[in-house]
């Protein structure tokens, strides 16, 4: 066959490819059109390629795996870190007429039975696990007897060590879908920086990835934040925020604390309010979520365990009463506003001291030495008996944390140090490991932590800004819009720092020559004075000039010299 008639013969078959999908996205989901970056994501799916989709929250991640499992051969097989996020996706889709399923720890023996049988008489078209379950020898034996066309891996960025959400059970996922026969892989997920692309496809195994990222900027959003100096004026604030603004909104806190006291101002205030914290009971969690998601509660007062999976489009606000451990959590928090399109606001309540809250959580246990010779010489004894899976070596170390213990064998795998079979037992690697082979395996997780700071950092620089909000997150996740110079919405671009003249009188400063010494330093959220003008609070010092907000809602800058404590 000639080149030519090769080509004719492609470009007739992707033509037929196109009126199917126009076709089934009339008549099964009752959609006119996709928008941009689906098609891209689903031709690249169609075509056998691993793809990671990098698509902002509320474009329709989710269409871009369901018109593929309706045209490829076999089962698509859906990976997701929450089972109310399957839920939601399992009823949407029987409502469409999609036969869909889920395999997870929510279904009784009877259900769970029906679903596997579903799957090896090849009944649904789409099947739901969580990751934990995935890596189960048994549910992979069930998988195994089926041909399985494509894997999908959900809110991807859990799988990346230097991801904002980073899972463990993810570790053991890349394992799992080669046990699988290597099908083709499609990861979604919001946000991902460069490193965390890189790190999802090395985590995966798929050096070859196809990267479709339609950008994170959504305009809709209207991006501010709001120095605080107490925690009383934080609550206060916090609550004439939520009485001003009109529909739904989330409140987001960093801590549980934080979270019941601003539940308890609101109440107190006549709010209609909800709480979610992972501390609440199971039942008592599932009941909140549902009030506010029926529209029975106005204001959700949550920690991040409110998270993925949560789509209410009409969330006209979301309020951050604490810093954020890093731009890609905020951003993922902030962006459940306005999925339907609509403006909503999204507002950053900054202290200095949050800093500290979040360093406190950033001093992790992070895997040591010790702890993966430790695995390492406890699975070999374990090899010497028969080939142990995960849960056995589990068992056999008893007292390290679960999450832990998958990071230590990941890592003993990257090292070569122990391998995995096909039906994901553990096995010593062929290499006797060196003294020096423990320490740098955990050199790794040291880098981790100081990229955890450096993602601190530059959270708390956007803080004290003074760019438009949107550039900065733009900038930060390497995202380039074309045209874009400032979105003329958020509060630096609506009410932009501007340097203020003073006029200063000859008899009111004396004449000195130029300091040799630096000026005066202030951080931001401090309490400071200027002649003529009133008490306000810092928001950022850059060289030797200073950005204030005032209490009239104005923005200035000065000289640090005309600057002083209040």
């Amino acid at each position: 066959m000639t080149t030519h008639n090769r080509t004719l013969l492609n470009n007739g078959a992707r033509a037929a490819r196109r009126n199917k999908i126009t076709k089934l996205l009339h008549t099964v989901f009752g959609v006119d059109r996709l928008r941009d970056g689906q098609r891209q994501v689903i031709d690249s799916v169609l075509d056998g390629n691993d793809t990671l989709a990098i698509m902002p929250t509320g474009s329709g991640k989710s269409l871009c795996y369901q018109i593929p499992a309706r045209l490829l051969e076999g089962t698509t097989v859906v990976v997701s870190p929450l089972i109310s996020l399957m839920k939601d996706q399992l009823e949407k889709l029987t409502a469409l007429g999609v036969r869909a399923a889920q395999v997870n720890s929510s279904l009784n023996r009877e259900e769970e039975e029906a679903a596997l049988e579903g799957i090896r008489s090849t009944t649904h078209e789409i099947v739901f696990c969580t990751p934990e379950r995935l890596s189960n020898p048994d549910f992979l034996a069930v998988l195994k007897g089926v041909k399985i066309g494509l894997v999908v891996v959900d809110e991807a960025h859990c799988i990346s060590q230097w991801g904002h959400d980073f899972r463990p059970a993810y570790l053991e996922m890349a394992a799992a879908i080669d046990a699988l026969g290597k099908p083709p892989v499609l990861a979604l997920t919001a946000t991902a920086t460069d490193d965390v692309v890189a790190d999802i496809a090395k985590q995966l195994g798929r050096s070859r990835m196809e990267v479709i990222n339609t950008g994170i900027y959504r305009p809709n959003l209207h991006y501010r934040v709001q120095q605080v100096t107490n925690n009383d004026e934080r609550y206060q604030q916090a609550r004439e925020l939520v009485q001003a603004s009109a529909g739904v909104g989330i409140v987001y806190a960093a801590t549980v604390k934080a979270a019941e006291e601003m539940q308890q101002v609101l109440q107190e205030a006549g709010e209609s309010v909800t709480l979610y914290h992972g501390k609440l009971p199971a039942a008592e969690r599932k009941a909140n979520q549902d009030m506010f998601m029926s529209g029975e509660r106005r204001v959700m007062v949550a920690t991040n365990a409110f998270g993925m999976g949560i789509d209410k489009p009409d969330t006209r606000f979301v309020i951050h009463l604490q810093l954020p451990a890093n731009l890609e959590a905020y951003y993922q928090e902030s962006g459940r506003a306005g999925r339907d399109g609509q403006d909503a606001a999204c507002t950053l309540l900054y202290f200095q001291d949050d800093k500290r809250v979040q360093q406190f959580f950033l001093v992790k246990h992070y895997p040591s030495a010790n702890d993966l010779k430790m695995i390492y010489e406890i699975v070999r004894k374990l090899c010497e008996e028969g080939k142990p899976t995960g849960d056995v070596i589990d068992q056999a170390i008893g007292d390290l944390p679960t999450a832990k213990l998958k990071v230590c064998l990941k890592l003993l795998k990257d090292g070569k140090l122990l391998r995995q079979n096909r039906k994901l037992e553990y096995l010593v690697g062929a290499a006797e490991p060196s003294a020096a082979a423990f320490e740098e395996l955990a050199a790794i997780y040291a880098g981790k932590q100081e990229r955890d700071r450096e993602a601190l950092e530059q959270m708390v620089s956007y803080a004290v800004s003074g760019f438009c909000r949107w550039k900065v997150l733009l900038d930060y996740f390497n995202d380039e819009v074309e045209g874009f110079e400032k979105c003329c919405r958020c509060d630096n671009c609506r009410n932009p720092p501007q340097v203020a003249e003073i006029e200063i009188r000859d008899d009111e400063f004396e004449r000195e020559e130029p300091a040799t010494e630096p000026g005066p330093q202030f951080t931001a959220g401090a309490r400071v004075r200027v002649p003529k003008f009133d008490e306000g609070t810092v928001v950022s010092m850059a060289a030797d000039q200073v950005t204030i907000d005032f209490p009239d809602g104005s923005r200035r800058t000065f000289l640090a010299d005309f600057v002083e404590p209040a």
